[in-house]
């Protein structure tokens, strides 16, 4: 099936009144076991890689385009639609390489870019990517991020609504990634979402919002964040988190002695990282039942 508009998968997102994750991938098993998923669950779905825990130094050494080449070889091949994203680039130059390196959208993190700043990048951005045929998400507001002992907000602000009107009249972007209190690499517990500020924001904003923090987004306020078209979710920590799981059951319990060729990269029955692609293609069609996409691949 061919690659998806990010954009068309929203759109008939809110029309249908779901949900569509984006569930961060970082290798091949991880990439593989969010496809699987998708077609298990005959779900739409959008792929892709972040940046933000990823070292700059090799994104910049071809690292995009190892990545690009990966994931738009499994968007391609998917039997659902599938969008293919470069998610939070640390640099302008890292999300215009990702649109050249076969990523139908990419976002730039500005969080911590001043308005100018922002504003400049992202509607040059935008430019560029329309016409690559490719879609650019941007945000407003800053998460906060989980620290050991709880929640460091100390550099974290709500996406203010008339702002954000602004910003999205000023760049020409097609989606807009929204804080509300929701919170990044929170493992434990939900996030304390004030859903009247998405409200409001939605009220002056009519193109797609997005969640990111998803692990931590309380599962009771799915409906009303879909309602207010908040149709993309983010998945990152969960993820990695239930990969970690699958792979240390399996090395825990491997007979010994181990065969190293057998049970690491094989993908065969005894490979400990296929148990962690089975545990998180487990989580990912959990979470699509829970917005609401499975079933939803047209």
């Amino acid at each position: 099936m061919p690659l998806v508009s990010m954009t068309t998968l929203l759109e008939r997102a809110y029309a249908g009144g779901y949900g569509v994750g984006y569930f961060e991938a970082w290798d091949s098993y991880s990439l593989e076991a969010v496809v699987e998923a998708a077609e298990a669950e005959h779900s739409p779905v959008i792929i892709g890689f972040g940046c933000m825990m990823v070292s700059s130094t090799w994104l910049d050494n071809n690292g995009v385009g190892i990545l690009g080449a990966l994931g738009r070889q499994a968007a391609e091949r998917a039997t659902v639609p599938t969008a293919f994203l470069l998610n939070e680039t640390h640099t302008f130059e890292q999300a215009e390489h990702g649109i050249g390196d076969g990523f139908n959208t990419v976002m730039m993190d500005t969080s911590a870019w001043d308005w100018d700043r922002s504003i400049e990048a992202v509607k040059r951005l935008v430019t560029i990517a329309h016409a690559a045929g490719a879609t650019v998400e941007a945000e407003l507001g800053r998460l906060p991020d989980a620290v050991a002992d709880g929640i460091d907000d100390s550099t974290a602000f709500l996406t203010d609504p008339d702002q954000a009107a602004e910003f999205v009249r000023l760049t020409g972007v097609d989606f807009l990634a929204v804080s509300i209190g929701n919170v990044h690499l929170l493992t434990n517990g939900y996030a304390p979402v004030d859903m009247d500020h998405l409200e409001h924001i939605h009220q002056r904003v009519s193109i797609p919002l997005v969640i990111h923090g998803g692990t931590s987004f309380p599962p009771s306020a799915v409906p009303r964040a879909i309602a207010n078209n908040a149709v993309k979710f983010n998945v990152g920590t969960i993820l990695k988190k239930s990969f970690w799981e699958g792979i240390n059951e399996a090395i825990l319990n491997a007979p010994a002695p181990v065969n190293v060729h057998d049970t690491l990269g094989s993908h065969k029955e005894a490979d400990v990282l296929n148990a962690g692609k089975a545990r998180m293609k487990a989580k990912v069609q959990e979470l699509m039942r829970l917005y609401g996409s499975s079933g939803r691949a047209e």
